[in-house]
């Protein structure tokens, strides 16, 4: 009896060792689909939108602050209770739920406006705000249990760094995707007054969700309920503290690398359209046209990435390829002058391949810091979101409160100082990289 049940978790080991199969890697990546292109219409047209319908930069970076702050913290809260109770399929759908029903009201009309009978910027500014939070908390529920089920599906590493590849693959497509819906929609809708402009980004929206929730039904369907915890709670007992990972360097050091991916990586985004169009002077299909390009060379990078045996130092050394490859690509957008503005569609591809790099590597290091410690498994990615948060939301803040200053909005064209600073401050946060990675 004894040797029957040492055979069976021999046999259990062996199987989560090996690689995964392909439909099961597809459908895991499909998961994280509406949560992605939610957040590229929050990234890309949240800043955009407010300001539109008559909100100030600094009101409208309010809001999203908001969000980000809802974001983080539930993150950290979500993460302890998912490595308490498990289930992570069932928090996902939860989290798919609530992001559903709440987006289409952040790029609405202000429900707290009607009720009240005001449009103060006042009642505005906190009408938005609160279905910003709970979409955010609906957003982070989702996020943290589908990171934190990479580890629970398998112990491969190169099957881990698959399944990063692909759902990062499947956020290309999410971001193309929503440019494809908003270029119709601006296309087939125009807009002359506030109220057609909220109907615009309502139906981007509407289609976002949509669409979103096609992929989170297949990946609903087409996942099992990771059973690896479980397996590994009945070997031990015992849980680990989340105190356990503060002890460690490497967790400070991934923590480093992650957050500076992620504040590159949605810092750009959210402030690109505002670059190419009143920094560079470009058409305004270059809002559109600039974004595909960088996720469509993303796209194809993580294709190549899920192909690749992975180790810890080939880890290392594409994170460093992608980060100097970042540093080089915000060096000429701080210098690019707007009368050599095609250039940017260059740079763009050279963007979308830093990208790609540094996401899936950054991402992966977090599977390496777990390793076989499941039972916090969850309190690592909620943990990390919540510094990756905070930082984008705060640094979007000041960042747009400078722009919305008297001086700034009194001195708007080719010299203005924001764009400017866009590219040298992305230059900056890239050229951290290099000794972020040195673990």
């Amino acid at each position: 009896m004894v040797h029957h049940s040492v055979g069976d978790e021999s046999s259990s080991d062996a199987q989560y060792a090996g690689p995964l199969g392909r439909f099961a890697t597809l459908s895991y990546g499909a998961g994280h689909m509406l949560n992605d292109i939610t957040s590229a219409c929050w990234f890309t047209y949240l800043l955009l939108f407010l300001t539109d319908i008559g909100l100030s930069p600094r009101n409208a970076a309010i809001v999203m602050l908001s969000g980000q702050v809802a974001d983080g913290f539930t993150t950290i809260f979500v993460g302890e209770l998912i490595d308490r109770f498990g289930h992570f399929k069932l928090w996902h759908a939860g989290g798919s739920f609530l992001v559903a029903v709440s987006f289409s009201s952040v790029f609405g009309s202000c429900l707290p406006c009607k009720v009240m009978g005001s449009n103060s910027p006042m009642l505005q500014t906190i009408g938005y705000s609160t279905f910003a939070a709970i979409f955010n908390v609906g957003w982070a529920v989702t996020q943290v249990s589908h990171m934190s089920m990479v580890n629970c599906i398998t112990l491969n590493p190169t099957s881990r760094v698959a399944l990063a590849s692909c759902r990062n693959a499947f956020t290309m497509v999410a971001n193309l995707s929503l440019y494809a819906v908003a270029l119709c929609v601006f296309s087939l809708y125009n807009s002359k007054d506030t109220v057609d402009i909220k109907i615009q980004y309502r139906w981007i929206a509407y289609l976002s969700i949509f669409m979103g929730c096609c992929f989170v039904v297949l990946f609903l369907v087409g996942t099992k309920e990771p059973q690896l915890k479980l397996q590994i709670q009945c070997k031990k007992v015992s849980s680990i503290s989340w105190t356990h990972w503060f002890k460690k360097k490497l967790y400070y050091q991934v923590a480093l690398v992650y957050t500076l991916t992620r504040l590159v990586t949605n810092v750009s985004q959210a402030l690109l359209a505002f670059y190419v169009t009143n920094e560079l002077g470009m058409g305004q299909s270059s809002k559109a046209l600039v974004p595909a390009i960088i996720y469509i060379c993303s796209f194809l990078v993580s294709v190549i990435l899920q192909e690749i045996r992975w180790s810890g130092w080939r880890l290392k050394a594409f994170f460093n390829a992608g980060a100097i490859l970042w540093m080089f690509s915000g060096a000429g957008v701080s210098v690019l002058p707007d009368s050599m503005h095609n250039l940017m569609y260059i740079l763009s591809i050279a963007i979308g391949a830093a990208n790609a790099l540094m996401t899936v590597t950054g991402i992966s290091m977090e599977s390496i810091l777990v390793g076989e410690n499941l039972n916090g498994c969850a309190f690592v990615y909620g943990s990390l979101s919540f510094v990756d948060k905070l930082s984008c939301g705060l640094a979007l803040f000041v960042l747009e409160s400078y722009q919305g200053s008297p001086d700034v909005m009194g001195n708007l064209g080719s010299n203005n100082p924001f764009l400017h600073d866009f590219g040298g401050a992305v230059w900056v946060i890239s050229a951290c990289f290099h000794d972020a990675v040195s673990y």
